[in-house]
C-alpha cells in the first residue's frame, strides 16, 4: 500500500490567507465608518467598499510578505495575527484610534493601570482571532524551496500584492481621496499597519531626539516684589485631575450633584476649559509649557524647560506627588515623591492607592516647614530642584488618578459610591451605560471630597501660610456617546467631551491681599464673562502671575490674573520702583 503524502502549502498562499483573517479580525471598525452614510442599494457603495477589501488584503499580504522569511515564516504570521487581534480588541470595544501619541500613552502605563484592561473579553479575542489561526497554522506543512526560488516567487507575488492594491486605490480614487482628506485619522484604524507604523514613527523620534541640555525658558525670571518682600510665606497646590470632563463636573451645571463640597466654597471655578490633548503622556507636558495647544510643536516642548524650571528660577520651590503613571518627564530634575512609595495607611491595596493618599503629610510640605526634607520615604530630588531649596514660596503638584478608566470603581472608597447602580466591572462591555455613568460619577464626587479636605487643611494653617489651590484635569472621556469609550482620540477628531475638562481656582484671604488680587474679577473671567476660552495654555502664565514672577516668558494675555490686581501697598510699590 502507497504511503499517504501530505501536501505541502504555498507559502504565498498561506500569507494570503493570513492576510484575509487580519481584514476580518482587524479592520471591522475601519470598513464601518469609512461605509457610513453610503446607501447599501446603490452600486458605486459596492465598488467602494470591494476597492477597500482589496487594497487591505493586498496592505496585509505586503507586510507578511516582507516579515515571513525562512525560519521566521510562522513565528511571524503568528506575532503579526497575535497583534491584529489585540489591537482589534480595543478599537472594536473603545473605539481607540492607535495613533504614535495613544501607543506612547499606552507604553508609558503603569502596570496596575494596564492590567485593568485585559479580562476575559481581550483573551477571547486573542484566542478567536490568532491563537486559533495560529494552532492551525502550526499543523500546516508550508513548502520548502531554495532562497533563489523563495526570492523570485516572492518577488513575483509582492508585485502582484503591489498591482492589486494600486488597482483597488485607482477604482475608489475619489471617494477615497475624499475620505482622507476629510477623515484622516481613520487610517489609524487600519489594524496591524496602525500599530507598525506608529512603533516605526516612536522609533524615528527617539533616535532623532538630540541629546544635552533642554532649551531654556524664562532666563530673567526673577522674584517680583510681593514675592521679593512677603507677609507670611507663600504656596500653590496645583492638582493635576485625571480624566475629569467638563460635562459631568456639577460646578458646570450638571444635572447632577457631583461637586457638593466645593459648591459650598468660595471659588472660581473656570467653565468650558479646553485642554491641551486628550490623553496623559501628550496632555500633561503641553499643560506645564510656555506654549501650550495654541502653537503645539510636540518636539519643542518636550525639549524646553516648563513651568517648573522657570519657577526654581525665581526662587520657588517644586515638589511633585504622584498618584498615576509619572510626570512624563515634566518634573524630572525636581523634588517629586509617589504616594505608593509613601503607603499612608489605609489608602493603599494592591499597588494602588486612593487619592486621598496624597494630602499624607501635607503640612510637612508647606514653605518653611521643618520636615520637608528631602530624604523622607520615596522622595528624589536632583538639579534645579536642589537649587531651589525650601524657602518662603512653593508650588506643590499633586497628580491624581481621579477618574482613570476604565475601572472608574476601583477609584472610589466605599463610601462615596453615592450613585447605583455602578458598574463594578473592568470590562466596561459587561455594564450598561447608566451603571458606567454612575460608576464615573462616583469617582468625580471623591475627587470633590479630596479638593475640599485639601482646601480645609490650608486653611487651617492660614495665619502662617498663604495659600491658593488650582485644580485643572489633564483631559475628558468618553462614556458611550457615539460609541465610543475612554479617551485619546486624535485632537483633531476628539469629540468635545474629551477635551472639555474642569477647572477652578481657591485663594486664602491672605493670599489675595498679599498678592493684591481682585477675587471677584477673577470670578468674573471663570465664569466667562471676562476673557472667554480659558484653555491649558492660560495655566503656565497664570500661575507665574500668582506668585509674582517677572519674565519676558509670562504673557500678559494668557495671564488670567493680569487686569485682576489691585495697586501694591506704598511699601511694596517703593520697594518694587
Amino acid at each position: 500500500m502507497r504511503p499517504t503524502t501530505v501536501r505541502a502549502w504555498n507559502p504565498e498562499l498561506v500569507l494570503l490567507g493570513a492576510s484575509l483573517c487580519m481584514l476580518l479580525v482587524g479592520n471591522r471598525h475601519f470598513l464601518d465608518l469609512a461605509l457610513t452614510g453610503r446607501p447599501v442599494s446603490e452600486g458605486s457603495t459596492w465598488v467602494f467598499g470591494g476597492a477597500l477589501v482589496l487594497a487591505l488584503v493586498a496592505i496585509n499580504f505586503l507586510l507578511l510578505a516582507l516579515l515571513a522569511w525562512g525560519r521566521l515564516f510562522k513565528p511571524a504570521v503568528v506575532a503579526v495575527l497575535l497583534l491584529t487581534a489585540g489591537a482589534a480588541h480595543f478599537i472594536n470595544s473603545f473605539g481607540t484610534f492607535i495613533d504614535p501619541s495613544m501607543l506612547r500613552n499606552a507604553l508609558h502605563t503603569h502596570w496596575g493601570e494596564a492590567s485593568e484592561l485585559i479580562g476575559p473579553r481581550l483573551a477571547s479575542s486573542v484566542l478567536l482571532g490568532a491563537v486559533l489561526p495560529a494552532w492551525l497554522l502550526a499543523r500546516l506543512p508550508v513548502m520548502q524551496r531554495s532562497w533563489q526560488r523563495t526570492l523570485a516567487i516572492r518577488g513575483a507575488a509582492v508585485v502582484v500584492g503591489l498591482l492589486v492594491l494600486v488597482g483597488a486605490i485607482w477604482a475608489a480614487f475619489q471617494p477615497l481621496a475624499s475620505l482622507m482628506r476629510s477623515q484622516r485619522d481613520l487610517r489609524y484604524l487600519v489594524t496591524p499597519g496602525n500599530v507598525l507604523w506608529s512603533a516605526s514613527a516612536l522609533a524615528r523620534r527617539a533616535s532623532a531626539e538630540p541629546a544635552g541640555p533642554l532649551e531654556v525658558v524664562g532666563s530673567d525670571a526673577q522674584a517680583g516684589p510681593t514675592l521679593m518682600h512677603p507677609v507670611r510665606p507663600r504656596v500653590v497646590v496645583l492638582v493635576v485631575g485625571e480624566t475629569a470632563r467638563a460635562a459631568n463636573w456639577g460646578l458646570e451645571g450638571y444635572a447632577r450633584q457631583t461637586t457638593p463640597q466645593l459648591a459650598a466654597l468660595p471659588l472660581m471655578p473656570f467653565k468650558g476649559v479646553t485642554s491641551c490633548g486628550t490623553d496623559t503622556e501628550s496632555s500633561l507636558p503641553c499643560m506645564f509649557a510656555a506654549v501650550g495647544r495654541r502653537q503645539y510643536d510636540e518636539r519643542r516642548i518636550r525639549r524646553s524647560e516648563n513651568l517648573l524650571h522657570v519657577l526654581s528660577r525665581a526662587g520657588v520651590a517644586v515638589h511633585w506627588r504622584d498618584n498615576q503613571s509619572g510626570c512624563k518627564g515634566v518634573c524630572d530634575g525636581f523634588t517629586q515623591d509617589t504616594v505608593t512609595a509613601l503607603a499612608p495607611p489605609g489608602a493603599c491595596a494592591d499597588g494602588q492607592c486612593f487619592d486621598e493618599g496624597l494630602l499624607h503629610g501635607l503640612e510637612a510640605l508647606l514653605p518653611g516647614a521643618s520636615s520637608g526634607k528631602a530624604g523622607a520615604a520615596g522622595v528624589r530630588s536632583a538639579g534645579v530642584a536642589a537649587r531651589a531649596g525650601v524657602g518662603a514660596a512653593k508650588l506643590i503638584v499633586l497628580h491624581q488618578l481621579g477618574n482613570h478608566g476604565p475601572a472608574y470603581h476601583r477609584r472610589t472608597p466605599a463610601a462615596f459610591k453615592r450613585f447605583q447602580p455602578a458598574c463594578e466591572q473592568d470590562d466596561l462591555r459587561l455594564c450598561d451605560t447608566p451603571s458606567i455613568v454612575n460608576a464615573y460619577d462616583n469617582a468625580l464626587l471623591y475627587t470633590d471630597h479630596v479638593l475640599a479636605t485639601l482646601i480645609a487643611r490650608l486653611r487651617a494653617h492660614a495665619a502662617e501660610v498663604d495659600s491658593a489651590v488650582i485644580y485643572v484635569s489633564d483631559h475628558g472621556e468618553s462614556l458611550g456617546e457615539h460609541g465610543l469609550f475612554l479617551h485619546g482620540m486624535p485632537y483633531a477628531i476628539a469629540p468635545e467631551v474629551q477635551k472639555r475638562v474642569p477647572m477652578l481656582m481657591w485663594l486664602s484671604d491672605g493670599f489675595a491681599g498679599a498678592r493684591g488680587l481682585d477675587a471677584g474679577c477673577l470670578a468674573s473671567r471663570g465664569a466667562g464673562t471676562g476673557t472667554p476660552g480659558v484653555r491649558h495654555d492660560h495655566l503656565f502664565h497664570t500661575v507665574l502671575g500668582l506668585f509674582d514672577v517677572q519674565t519676558s516668558a509670562r504673557e500678559t494675555a494668557w495671564d488670567l490674573t493680569h487686569g485682576c490686581t489691585r495697586p501694591l501697598p506704598t511699601e511694596l510699590a517703593r520697594a518694587a520702583g
